[in-house]
C-alpha cells in the first residue's frame, strides 16, 4: 500500500485494528445470516409441501411469462429514456432562455414527482394499457435523472477544449458532436448503467397496476395457492433472479469504468489528426 496525500500507511497497531474489525464485522453478518436460516428452518419454509408448486409447469410458465414482461417493460424504458434525457440535457445546454427554461421546468417537475404517483395518473387518469402506464412513469421519472447526468457530464469537461472547438471554427452542434460529448461519454457511461439498474428494479411497481410482470407472478401464487401460503418460497425464488439481473447490470458498469480509464490505443496516424478528420476540418486546421 502505498502512501499519497490524502492517505497515511497504517502502522503495525493500525493494521492489527483494522484486522480486528474485518474479524468483527464477518462474524457479526456470519451470525446474522446463521439466525436467518435457523429462523427459515425453524419455521418449516424449506418443507417439501411449500416447494411442491415450483414443480408444476404451469407455474414454470406464469413465472417465466412474469420474467419476460419485466424483461420487456425494461427494454421499452431503457430505449425511451436514454433519448428523452438526452433531448433534454441539450435543452438545459441550450443557449436559448426559453429551451433552456422549458427543458429545465420539465426536468425537474418529473424528477420531484413520486414515481408511484405518476403510474397511478396515467394508469387510472389517462385509461393507458398497464404496460405503457409502467413505461411512461419510468421513462419520465429515470429519462429526467439521466438529462442530469448527461449534462453534469458534457460540463465536466474542460473548457478549454469546448474553447480550443470554437477556436477552430467549429459550430456548437460540431462542439457537442465531436468534442464535448465523446470526452463525456467515459465519466457517464457507469451512471447511465446505474440508473437503468433502478430502472430494472422500479418495472416492480408495475404490480400496482396489475401488470403481469414477475413481482406479480410471485403474487399470485403467494396468494391464490392452497399450500399454506408459501410466501417465503416465492420470495426465494423471485428475490435472486432480480439481484442476479441488478448485479449483472452492476457488473456492466464496472466493466465500462475500467475501459473508460484506460488509455486509448492509437492506430493509423496521431489523434489529433484523426479527430481533426472526423471534425471535416481541413488539413492546414488538424
Amino acid at each position: 500500500m502505498s502512501a499519497s496525500a490524502l492517505y497515511d500507511v497504517p502502522g503495525p497497531k493500525a493494521a492489527a485494528r483494522h484486522l480486528l474489525y474485518g474479524v468483527l464485522t464477518t462474524v457479526a453478518l456470519a451470525a446474522v445470516v446463521g439466525w436467518v436460516v435457523w429462523k427459515l428452518f425453524d419455521t418449516d419454509q424449506f418443507t417439501y409441501q411449500k416447494w411442491m408448486p415450483f414443480e408444476y409447469r404451469g407455474i414454470q410458465e406464469l413465472l417465466l411469462r412474469g420474467l419476460g414482461n419485466t424483461l420487456k417493460a425494461f427494454a421499452l424504458t431503457a430505449v425511451l429514456a436514454l433519448p428523452f434525457g438526452a433531448l433534454f440535457a441539450a435543452g438545459r445546454l441550450s443557449d436559448h432562455r426559453v429551451v433552456r427554461w422549458f427543458a429545465t421546468l420539465v426536468v425537474e417537475f418529473f424528477r420531484a414527482m413520486p414515481l408511484l404517483v405518476m403510474i397511478f395518473f396515467i394508469f387510472v387518469a389517462m385509461q393507458v394499457q398497464p404496460l405503457w402506464a409502467l413505461v411512461a412513469g419510468l421513462t419520465l421519472y429515470n429519462g429526467s435523472v439521466l438529462a442530469e447526468v448527461f449534462r453534469a457530464g458534457v460540463l465536466a469537461v474542460p473548457k478549454g477544449q469546448r474553447e480550443a472547438a470554437f477556436a477552430l471554427g467549429l459550430r456548437k452542434t460540431q462542439v457537442m458532436a465531436y468534442v464535448l460529448v465523446p470526452q463525456a461519454n467515459r465519466a457517464m457511461l457507469p451512471s447511465i448503467i446505474s440508473q437503468l439498474v433502478v430502472a430494472l428494479k422500479d418495472t416492480s411497481l408495475g404490480f400496482l397496476i396489475t401488470y403481469e410482470e414477475f413481482l406479480h407472478a410471485g403474487k399470485l401464487i403467494a396468494t391464490n395457492l392452497d399450500y399454506d401460503l408459501p410466501f417465503i418460497p416465492v420470495v426465494m425464488v423471485i428475490a435472486p433472479v432480480y439481484i442476479g439481473m441488478c448485479l449483472l447490470l452492476s457488473w456492466l458498469a464496472r466493466w465500462v469504468e475500467q475501459r473508460g480509464r484506460r488509455s486509448p490505443k492509437i492506430k493509423g496516424g496521431a489523434p489529433i489528426a484523426k479527430a481533426g478528420v472526423a471534425m471535416g476540418l481541413p488539413p492546414e486546421a488538424r
